[in-house]
């Protein structure tokens, strides 16, 4: 999955609107505001009750939306964030949630792959007829 460079276009000031964030991302804001809902995203709220993000908001919605093109589902990704974004808390049993999830990916892929491998036998004696 191709994601924005964030890097080419940097936050200018400390903080950002929903429509800055999700323009700098590429990302909805309605994701953005289920992102919130999930606990995956912390955005500050003005006087006003608008929400305001931090110059490193969009780092992690990058990372979310990685996460989420992998399968992991929101409940997966919430205790791996803090690690994933540099914090030493919790990176043993993030390694083996990952792994586990990989685990279950190659899991799926042979079951697909034998699943394919019948079709191939079907198609190759009912083709020609």
């Amino acid at each position: 999955m191709s994601t924005p460079d964030i890097r080419e276009n940097p936050v200018s000031s400390a903080s950002m609107g929903i429509g800055e964030l999700s323009a700098r991302t590429g990302v909805s804001a309605r994701s953005l505001r289920y992102y919130e809902e999930q606990g995956l995203l912390f955005p500050g709220r003005t006087p006003a009750g608008h929400r305001r993000y931090s110059s490193d908001a969009a780092v992690r919605v990058l990372l979310v939306q990685r996460l989420f093109a992998a399968g992991l589902g929101s409940t997966e990704i919430a205790p791996l964030l803090p690690w994933l974004l540099g914090g030493s808390d919790g990176r043993a049993e993030g390694i083996e949630s990952l792994r586990a999830h990989r685990r279950e990916l190659e899991g799926r892929i042979m079951r697909l792959r034998d699943t394919a491998e019948i079709l191939d036998e079907v198609l190759e004696e009912h083709a020609a007829s």
